[in-house]
C-alpha cells in the first residue's frame, strides 16, 4: 500500500482530469466511487486524506458546448471552470457522503499559497477540517485565475497543499504509472523507474505534454511537484489511476524519496513559484550558502527584477539555482551594494543597513 495510515497520518491525493472525466465530458462515477471507498477505508484506519481534484474545466466545457475542452481561450477556461466546479463538488460530496464522510471545498489561487499570511490562513483551514474528520476537496480557482497567477497544473498545487497541511505523503494519480527513461508512448525501449532517491538525477527526463489532452500537466509538472514536496521532506508517488481502487491495489509506481527535512518556513520558501527577481552570485558565495551562511553583498555579482524588501527572490550561482529567500533590500539598493563589503553599506546607502542581502533565517536551499 502506498503510504499506509500507520506511517502517514496525513496524505494528499491528486486526481487528474483524464481519470475523472471521460473524453465525452461525463464523470467516471464507477471508478470514482472505488477511489472514494479507498479513501473511506484509510479514514477509518486513522489516516486524514485531502483531495486535489482536477476536472472542473472538462466538466464545464461539456455543459457549455465549448470547443477544445474549454481551453480555446482564457475566457472559455474561466467560464468552464465556474460552471464545472459546481458539478465536480456535487459529485465529490455525494460519493463521500455515501461512505459516511463530509466533504469541504477549497478553491485557491497561486497568490493564496505564495503570500505568507494567506498561506498560513489556508494551512489553518486545512488543519481544522482534517482534524474534524472532513475530507477537503481542493482545486485551483480557475474561474478567476489569470495566466500570471496560476499554478498551471494541479500536480504542483498538490505539493504546495501537502506543505500547508503538514502531510507525510503525496500521491499523484494519473494516466501513467510513473516515470520512464523516455516517453513510453514514443520510445518502446523506455524503462520504468521505480525509485528516485535524488530528484536532480531525473530533472530533464520528461516532457510537458498531457497524455490525455484534457489536463494541463505532463511528466515535467510532476517532477516539479516532486521537487517542491521532497524539499519539504515529503515523499511523493506517481501512480496510475487506470485501475480500480488505485489506493489499495498493488501496482507499479514511482516514488520520489524526501531528500531532507525542512522547517515549515523554509519549506514554503523552497517551494515558491513566483520569485519577483534574481540575485546572481559568484562561486564563493554559492558555496557559503550551501554551508548555511547568509547571502552577503560581497559575493553578489548582478540582479534581475524589480523586487522590494520582503519579496521572494531566486539566488543563482555559476552552476544554476542555489536558493530562494526573502530580500532584505529593494532592488535599487541591492544594485548599489553589489560586490561591496558589509562595512561599506552605511556610507553607500546613507542609513543603518542590514547585514545581508538575504539572511540565512529567510533562505532555503533548492
Amino acid at each position: 500500500m502506498m503510504f499506509p495510515p500507520s506511517s502517514c497520518p496525513r496524505l494528499i491525493v491528486k486526481i487528474g482530469s483524464a481519470l475523472l472525466v471521460d473524453p465525452d465530458g461525463s464523470v467516471r462515477r464507477d471508478w470514482l466511487a472505488g477511489l472514494v471507498a479507498d479513501i473511506a477505508a484509510r479514514t477509518r484506519a486513522g489516516q486524514q486524506v485531502a483531495i486535489v481534484s482536477s476536472g472542473a474545466i472538462a466538466l464545464g466545457a461539456r455543459r457549455l458546448g465549448l470547443a477544445k475542452g474549454g481551453r480555446a481561450s482564457l475566457e472559455d477556461a474561466q467560464a468552464a471552470a465556474a460552471t464545472g466546479q459546481i458539478a465536480l463538488s456535487q459529485v465529490w460530496a455525494e460519493l463521500l457522503a455515501a461512505q459516511g464522510l463530509n466533504a469541504a471545498q477549497m478553491l485557491v489561487t497561486l497568490d493564496d499559497l505564495e503570500d505568507r499570511r494567506r498561506y498560513l490562513n489556508a494551512a489553518a483551514t486545512l488543519n481544522r477540517l482534517l482534524s474534524l474528520g472532513v475530507v477537503p476537496v481542493i482545486n485551483e480557482n480557475d474561474s478567476v485565475a489569470t495566466a500570471e497567477i496560476r499554478f498551471g497544473d494541479n500536480d504542483r498545487l498538490a505539493a504546495r497543499v501537502a506543505q500547508a497541511a503538514g502531510a507525510q505523503g503525496v500521491v499523484l494519480l494519473s494516466d501513467v504509472d510513473g516515470l520512464y527513461t523516455a516517453n513510453p508512448h514514443v520510445d518502446p525501449a523506455a524503462a520504468h523507474i521505480a525509485d528516485v532517491p535524488r530528484i536532480d538525477a531525473v530533472a530533464g527526463m520528461a516532457d510537458d505534454g498531457s497524455g490525455s489532452g484534457m489536463g494541463s500537466g505532463g511528466m515535467a509538472s510532476k517532477i516539479a511537484a516532486a521537487r517542491i514536496a521532497t524539499a519539504a521532506g515529503i515523499p511523493l508517488v506517481i501512480a496510475s489511476g487506470r485501475i480500480d481502487h488505485p489506493l489499495s491495489t498493488p501496482a507499479r509506481h514511482t516514488i520520489f524519496s524526501a531528500e531532507r527535512t525542512a522547517s515549515a518556513r523554509k519549506a514554503w520558501l523552497a517551494g515558491g513559484l513566483t520569485a519577483k527577481g534574481t540575485i546572481h552570485v559568484d562561486a564563493g558565495a554559492a558555496a557559503a550558502l550551501g554551508q548555511g551562511r547568509s547571502l552577503l553583498a560581497a559575493g553578489a555579482t548582478g540582479l534581475d527584477g524589480g523586487f522590494v524588501r520582503g519579496d521572494l527572490v531566486t539566488i543563482e550561482g555559476p552552476a544554476g539555482t542555489v536558493a530562494r529567500g526573502l530580500a532584505e533590500y529593494d532592488a535599487a539598493d541591492t544594485a548599489r551594494l553589489l560586490g561591496r563589503h558589509s562595512d561599506d553599506h552605511a556610507a553607500i546607502l546613507g542609513y543603518a543597513p542590514r547585514s545581508a542581502l538575504v539572511h540565512r533565517n529567510h533562505l532555503a536551499l533548492v
